[in-house]
Parts: structure tokens; C-alpha cells; sequence
């Protein structure tokens, strides 16, 4: 209590902290209404309006969402793209992220601006040129054409994130295990992947949510119903003229869980990830 006390009899700390207080109300908000409208029936926002305390409360519409607003197909259609893009994106990355940062040979530095330089690239100016691409590679609508080019497009940002981290492990480490007769292969996979596990899963725990998440190329890749992910396929649940706005949030809501479970098991690699160096 006594330094709650000292800590606040600084105004510029008070009003920091009630800044801080509204910022988190302001950002609870949209979650607490999605709660809410979840739980409401279409009838009851229809009469009373969103902006209400429901007066029935129901969690039908996870179970209609579930069943017949096709999330059941949708959600594992999700996984479907985002483990494999996930893992190739991974893999690739951590091998050149290696190549770039303990390798010098000519064209590394052109190599990782090109890297850099495409992270800056806004995607929707690739918008028709990779249609066309899935298109002749015979790829369009299918999961292959959605995952090579998640795939293709986050290898830039994982191997600048992954490479910077793997500049900071002592080469005397590598120099050890190459004495030892190590290929670089193994040192690859048995040295710098273990060690570089922090980063690894703060990238990857951001590449989930992303992938996971995409809305715009799984609607530019995709036509079938069948292949569409949560994301596409939430989108269609929306009617022409009347939209059944409690179905809708509620399969939003389950469409957040994976992300969030993953969030939750990988949160103390992926705050380690973000913080190294902090203390340096």
C-alpha cells in the first residue's frame, strides 16, 4: 500500500496510468461485445438493438455455427493451410536465415535486402500476378496453390527476424562442432535450430496467427466451398438482405481459439523471442 502510495504521487504517473486504464477498456470493448452478441438471439437484436443487455441468453449459436454454418468444414480446412505453410515457411527460412548469418559470400548482403525489400512490398499489388501464376502452374483453387504462396511470401520477414538471432550465437560453437567433423547440415539442425528455439517460436507463433487469419488471398485462391478456410467462410455466412449477426460472431469466436491455444502453450518462448537482447 505504501508504494502505491509513493508511486502515485507523481501527476505525470496518475495520468499515465489512467491512460493506460482507458487504452484496456477501449480494447476490451470489441471483445465484450462480441461476448455479449454471441449469447443474444437474432431476435433480440433485431427488436432491441446491439447496443442492449440481452434479455434471453443462449449458446445455440455455436452449435449452429458449428453445424449448419459450416465450420466444422471450414476450421479444418484452416489447418489444413496453415500447418504446412507453417512448417515449409519454417524450415526454409531457418536454413537461409543460417546461410545468411554465418556464411560470407558474394551476393549474402543483395540477398538480404531482396529480403528486406519484400517485406516493404505491399501485397496487393501482387494480387493479380499470382492469380495468373496459380492459374497457368495449374494451382487455382486448390490447398497447394494457398500454402506455396503463404509459403513464399513470409520467408522474407522469418529469415530477417531468424537471421539477425542467429548473428548473436558465438561462433566458437560452430567452430567446435566443425573440428568434431559436424556437416553443416547437422550443425544446422543439431546446434543453431536448438539454440535459436526462442525466436523460432515467437516467429512461428505470429506466422500462425497471420496465416491463419488470411482472409483476402483464401477469397483471391479459392472458389470451392469445401477448400475455403474459417476466415472465407465465415464471410458467406452473411446474407444478401438479413444476416443472423449472433451465428456469425459466435463462429468467429471459435474461429480465435486455435490461435489463441497456441498463444497460450508458446507464450513463454514467445516472450523470451521478443526480449532477447533486452538486457544486453
Amino acid at each position: 500500500m505504501k508504494n502505491a502510495q509513493a508511486y502515485f504521487k507523481s501527476p505525470w504517473r496518475v495520468l499515465i496510468f489512467i491512460v493506460l486504464v482507458l487504452t484496456t477498456i477501449i480494447w476490451l470493448v470489441p471483445i465484450m461485445t462480441s461476448l455479449v452478441t454471441s449469447i443474444r438471439t437474432f431476435n433480440d437484436i433485431l427488436y432491441r438493438g446491439f447496443i442492449s443487455w440481452p434479455e434471453e441468453i443462449t449458446l445455440g449459436n455455436f452449435k449452429t455455427a458449428w453445424e449448419r454454418g459450416g465450420l466444422s468444414r471450414y476450421l479444418p480446412n484452416s489447418f489444413i493451410i496453415t500447418i504446412p505453410s507453417l512448417l515449409l515457411t519454417m524450415l526454409f527460412s531457418s536454413m537461409g536465415a543460417y546461410a545468411l548469418a554465418r556464411f560470407n559470400f558474394r551476393g549474402n548482403r543483395l540477398i538480404f535486402f531482396t529480403f528486406v525489400g519484400g517485406m516493404l512490398l505491399p501485397f496487393q499489388v501482387l494480387m493479380l500476378p499470382v492469380f495468373k501464376l496459380t492459374d497457368f502452374l495449374g494451382l487455382y483453387d486448390t490447398y497447394w496453390g494457398l500454402i506455396f504462396f503463404h509459403t513464399a511470401f513470409q520467408l522474407g520477414f522469418c529469415s530477417f527476424m531468424l537471421r539477425n538471432y542467429m548473428r548473436t550465437v558465438p561462433g566458437e560453437i560452430l567452430e567446435a562442432a566443425r573440428i568434431d567433423g559436424c556437416s553443416e547440415f547437422r550443425i544446422w539442425w543439431r546446434i543453431m535450430l536448438p539454440l535459436t528455439l526462442p525466436a523460432i517460436a515467437a516467429v512461428a507463433t505470429l506466422e500462425f496467427t497471420w496465416i491463419f487469419n488470411d482472409y483476402l488471398w483464401a477469397i483471391i485462391l479459392l472458389r470451392s466451398e469445401k477448400l475455403k478456410p474459417i476466415t472465407a467462410g465465415l464471410a458467406s455466412l452473411q446474407g444478401q438482405f438479413v444476416t443472423d449477426w449472433p451465428v456469425i460472431v459466435a463462429g468467429a469466436l471459435l474461429g480465435t481459439l486455435p490461435t489463441l491455444l497456441v498463444f497460450l502453450f508458446l507464450q513463454r518462448y514467445f516472450i523470451e523471442g521478443l526480449t532477447l537482447g533486452a538486457t544486453k
